[in-house]
């Protein structure tokens, strides 16, 4: 190769990696809070580019804020992206009612055809399910087919052909007799799935369904709509960075001659329960020229009323107001069912949304039709045009007037209010920040107004701190962690005041069942709160204590829930996890205990923390066939990590006995736990490391729940223990983390960093946290953190935007603890 060859393919290699790095450096998370209140309230960006997708509620669902910026009359898209204009080609029954033809017993000939003869099969109203409120047609049998003819005068006019489709579930799709569509699973609302217009015939043409029901529920409910061609095309604005803190995503742009700081910002600051709990986050914009020069700018939101409902379908209404300083705008279902369903994969559909912005000369807010938002921003109309239907845009234009060097800065408020929360054992909760229920939202949207300065100088402290004491502890790769950690783990609770007057912080189990305050939910997530705010974890387990103490819940083991949420009327899960549960709940109370340096919390729950560790002596040293937290691993016997709990969990409740001066308490149950060691060594001994089973040496697995006797400054197990397992797991590491435990590839997150914790060096912790960092920067599942993923692929096996990850700020909890217990020996002395 000559030297000008070798000079240009070393300076393409470089460019090449130019790319790679900045591509790298670009991407710091799976997916980007923006706005993170509750289950309900949470609205993320799942792409690297801010306006490469539309915005979405965790559960996937479109919850699209969209951004756009007028630059000298040049218009560009800063965030999220235009609503899709769909023309009805064949409606669904949430547009206009329509019936079909359908039979319950396997068809013989060409049903998929016009030409066959359906004289025999039965006519009825869409929807077709299984759920007498919600359907207009009983489906109860496993198998059903259905044939619905329809009429197209011009096909040749449709721009794009879309199957408009909610199915549950299997599904075969025919149109004209052709399969133009298949799936198996279900869905949960409408998708549109492009077909082909060329099967569309001029006059009658037929669409036939087999649906098959394989589990759960039945529903099925179709249509056609055409995609309409944008008429006029919108530039896209440059995203520069993204930098995400504890409480803030900051995104910055290059808008032609302008340049745009938009930053999201959800004060969630534990340390004031007021602000913490008020549902209104910020979206600042701060634009400044580029060119040294001065351009007239405008700027453009449009919240989507679906927000505020569970499926597109349900109308809403809106309208538009002021508000001593604000003006505000303010959408809702029209039917407001407070607290009348409990699912996983739902959305608030009752209450209210709101747009707020301080009213100012060159700002006006106006409600269209979410179709017509952006033709209205381009023609400079704010003419409300709408104030009852569906899939509506609430419009805010800031005017900012002639731009310079110098950046100006405008916010707007997004708030939500539930009216009622939670209901707790048939009691509707409102929620904290109006539990009197002589608040209104109208005064926490302008207390927020108010407060902005001074609540952006906290959060901007609180972020500077949180970062450097994790880094500290870590280093960057876990400071990065703990960041992404902090205000998805948060969202997924609600702050309410039950009715004996205690805080209860209520966590939904989002994406594995929906579960209101999971025990073994609250376990992994305690680490942030123990740090931050220990009454928001007395706040998690003052529920259970109740559902006990009151004989709501007999068993001489602590319960595994409270409910589906939002309601916590008892556990809706299906099994008990007794030694799991029993354990959590004791581990936690001695951490509250120990973080709080005295014993009250524990002295009102000793009864049932006396009742629980009785059980954990009788059965938890060697457990019998049960599930542990990781139950989609399955039942295990005599499971070595959930042994460690027990003997962790008893020694805990020896610990809380010596503060509360049961000093006699306290040596029996110490000497018990110290008894069950060195059987635990002998029965999990497997040479090189500690099996996953008694029974079974050729396993292994990680002892996560060994943490505890380290950060609790337990010493119970002796070192060799932790350094043999550290040492084992290191040769076990796949490129995202270690497995769970030999059976599979998957792990959990959450439980790496538990382990990493007792690392007997620094180069341990961090060579075990890497593989985690690297998930979060490089994984396909491009969902809110995923704390339960493939080690080899780093594909999501189940689970996103749950409050586990909370579970990462382990280490920094061990240095916490370490350092107030320096400080009181000295204190001592």
């Amino acid at each position: 190769m000559n030297k000008l060859k070798k000079l240009k393919a070393w300076s393409l290699l470089a460019c090449l990696i130019t790319i790679g790095q900045v591509q790298a450096q670009h991407r710091k998370a799976p997916a980007y809070p923006l706005i993170t209140h509750n289950p309900n309230f949470s609205i993320w960006s799942t792409t690297d580019q801010l306006n490469a997708s539309t915005t979405k509620h965790w559960t996937d669902a479109d919850h699209s804020l969209l951004g756009l910026i007028d630059v000298d009359g040049n218009i560009y898209r800063f965030m999220g992206k235009e609503e899709p204009n769909y023309k009805t080609v064949l409606n669904t029954s949430d547009e206009e009612a329509y019936t079909v033809q359908y039979t319950e017993k396997e068809p013989t000939g060409a049903w998929t055809t016009s030409d066959y003869a359906a004289s025999d099969w039965n006519s009825g109203a869409a929807p077709i399910g299984d759920d007498e409120k919600s359907v207009k047609t009983l489906w109860k049998s496993r198998d059903i087919w259905v044939r619905r003819t329809f009429n197209v005068s011009k096909p040749e006019t449709i721009d794009e052909l879309l199957l408009k489709l909610n199915h549950d579930d299997n599904i075969e799709v025919y149109l004209n007799g052709k399969k133009v569509y298949e799936k198996t699973g279900w869905t949960n609302n409408f998708h549109y799935l492009p077909i082909s217009k060329a099967d569309l015939k001029t006059g009658e043409n037929l669409l036939a369904i087999h649906l098959t029901n394989t589990a759960g529920g039945r529903f099925l409910d179709f249509g056609l709509v055409d995609k309409r061609k944008e008429t006029t095309k919108i530039q896209t604005a440059i995203q520069k960075d993204v930098e995400v803190t504890a409480t803030q995503t900051i995104y910055t742009f290059e808008a032609g001659k302008v340049n745009l700081n938009l930053t999201f910002t959800s004060p969630l600051l534990m340390n004031d329960l007021s602000l913490l709990s008020r549902p209104v986050s910020y979206i600042t914009y701060g634009v400044s020229a580029n060119d040294g020069k001065k351009h007239a700018v405008r700027l453009f939101l449009g919240a989507s009323s679906n927000i505020a409902v569970y499926r597109s379908s349900q109308e809403v209404v809106a309208e538009k107001y002021t508000a001593d300083q604000l003006s505000v705008l303010k959408t809702g279902t029209v039917e407001q069912a407070v607290l009348q369903k409990a699912a996983d994969d739902m959305r608030i559909d009752w209450g209210y949304f709101y747009v707020a912005t301080p009213k100012a000369k060159g700002v006006a807010q106006f409600i269209t039709p979410a179709t017509v938002a952006v033709d209205a921003f381009k023609k400079g109309s704010v003419v409300s045009t709408a104030s009852k239907g569906k899939l509506l845009s609430l419009n805010t234009v800031i005017s900012f007037g002639t731009v310079g060097k110098a950046e100006v800065q405008r916010f707007i408020e997004v708030g939500y209010d539930e009216i009622y929360a939670i209901q707790y054992f048939q009691n509707n909760l409102r929620p904290w920040w109006n539990n009197s229920g002589k608040e209104s939202i109208e005064k926490q949207l302008n207390n927020a107004a108010n407060d902005y300065q001074s609540v952006m100088k906290k959060c901007a402290a609180f972020d500077q701190q949180v970062y450097a004491d994790a880094l500290k502890a870590g280093g960057k790769d876990y400071a990065h962690l703990c960041v992404l950690a902090y205000r998805q783990s948060i969202a997924a609770h609600t702050l309410v005041k039950s009715p004996q007057g205690e805080l209860l912080w209520l966590s939904k189990e989002n994406n594995s069942g929906g579960f209101i305050n999971t025990v073994d939910v609250t376990y992994p997530s305690a680490p942030l709160y123990l740090i931050y705010n220990p009454a928001l974890l007395q706040g998690m387990l003052s529920g259970i204590f109740y559902f006990s103490e009151s004989g709501k819940y007999p068993h001489p083991w602590a319960a595994h829930d409270l409910g589906t949420y939002p309601l916590a009327n008892g556990q809706t899960y299906g099994e008990p996890m007794p030694v799991e549960e029993s354990g959590n709940m004791i581990i936690l109370t001695a951490a509250i205990t120990k973080v709080q340096n005295n014993g009250n919390y524990a002295k009102k729950h000793w009864k049932s923390l006396t009742t629980w560790v009785d059980y954990l002596v009788k059965e938890g040293l060697d457990p019998k066939t049960q599930l542990c937290t990781d139950d989609f691993a399955g039942h295990l016997a005599r499971n070595a990590n959930l042994s460690v709990k027990a003997i962790v969990g008893i020694a805990c409740y020896a610990q809380i006995a010596e503060a509360l001066g049961e000093t006699a308490t306290a040596k029996k149950y110490r000497a018990i736990a110290e008894s069950m060691v060195p059987k635990w060594i002998e029965m999990a001994d497997a040479g090189d490391h500690y099996a996953l089973t008694f029974d079974n040496k050729a396993t292994w697995s990680q002892k996560y729940n060994l943490v505890w006797d380290k950060v609790l400054d337990l010493n119970l197990f002796p070192q060799k223990v932790y350094d043999t397992e550290i040492r084992y797991y290191l040769t076990k590491q796949n490129k995202f983390g270690i497995p769970l435990d030999s059976r599979k590839a998957y792990t959990k997150n959450d439980w790496i960093l538990w382990t990493a914790t007792f690392a007997p060096t620094r180069e341990a912790f961090e060579a075990l946290v890497k593989p985690v960092y690297t998930h979060a920067i490089e994984t396909e599942s491009r969902v809110p953190l995923n704390d339960f993923y493939d080690t080899n692929t780093g594909i999501r096996e189940n689970f996103k935007a749950r409050s586990v990850v909370g579970g990462f700020y382990m280490k920094l909890l061990a240095d916490k603890l370490r350092v107030d217990s320096s400080l009181q020996g000295a204190e001592k002395r």
